[in-house]
Order: C-alpha cells, then structure tokens, then sequence
C-alpha cells in the first residue's frame, strides 16, 4: 500500500516537473559585457558567478526586491532578425539587477548569450522558466521506514 502512495507521489512530481518546463514565460533578451563586478545580489565576490559563465541580471518584474539572486533559469531562443536562434536551452543564474533603461527582460552573459544566438549584438525574444530543483533525500527516508 505505502508503495502504492510512493509511486504516485514520484509520478506526480515527475508530471509536475514537466509542465513546468512547456508553460514558460516569453519575453526578450541582449548580451552584456565586463564588468561584471559589482552586482547588486553579492557585490565583489567572483564565487557568485556559476561555472562557464552562465549567468543574467534581470529587470524590475523579476527582481523581486532582491529575492531573484541566485535564481536560475532555463532560456531558450525563439527568435529575432536575421534568424539569431540557435536550437540549445541553457540553464543561467540571476546574479544583478539589469540597470538599462529600457530594460529587457534578461541581460545574459556574453558566454550565455553566444550560447543561444548567432549574433553577439542581437536583441532576441526568449522563452524562459524558472528551473526547480526538488530534493528526494526524504523518499529514501520514507522507502526504509515502509519496509
């Protein structure tokens, strides 16, 4: 019966964690270049920017007064001029706020940028969801118990 009750919990989840991915919010993007330091989540600090590079600032509607350092999200390309999309996703993290005015939804890295454009200087529209990462160390815990 407990197995029952796991299975359709870890099915759930599953389900869950896909529909997140296909229900993304859309909206646009440019590249920014060094300097890099200081940001408004972790000022100075080099450690606060991911491996490889992959990293944003983000506008006023996702900044959440702050709440948005360390965030990260899946971005694809969906299109621009000249055809700048390249067909990879990437996963970026939230390091500033983006101090542009107007501002895009996303600046991105230049190493994140390239990642999904063909063009460095293009402004792209962009798919974009907020990765989730869940953790299961406690189904472990439930699977011994049930036993």
């Amino acid at each position: 019966m407990m197995m029952r009750y796991f299975h359709l919990a870890l099915l759930s989840t599953l389900l869950f964690i896909k529909l997140s991915l296909i229900l993304g919010d859309v909206g646009t993007a440019t590249s920014y270049g060094p300097p890099y330091i200081p940001t408004s989540c972790d000022g100075n600090r080099r450690e606060q920017f991911p491996a490889g590079n992959m990293f944003v600032a983000v506008n006023e509607g996702l900044w959440d007064n702050g709440a948005a350092c360390g965030r990260r999200y899946k971005i694809r390309c969906l299109s621009g001029d000249n055809r700048p999309c390249k067909s990879d996703i990437i996963e970026v993290k939230v390091v500033d706020l983006c101090h542009r005015t107007p501002c895009p939804t996303m600046l991105l890295s230049t190493t994140a940028f390239s990642a999904i454009s063909r063009f460095s200087n293009a402004k792209i529209n962009i798919e974009y969801a907020q990765s989730v990462y869940i953790n299961f160390s406690f189904l472990h815990v439930l699977i011994i118990s049930s036993d």
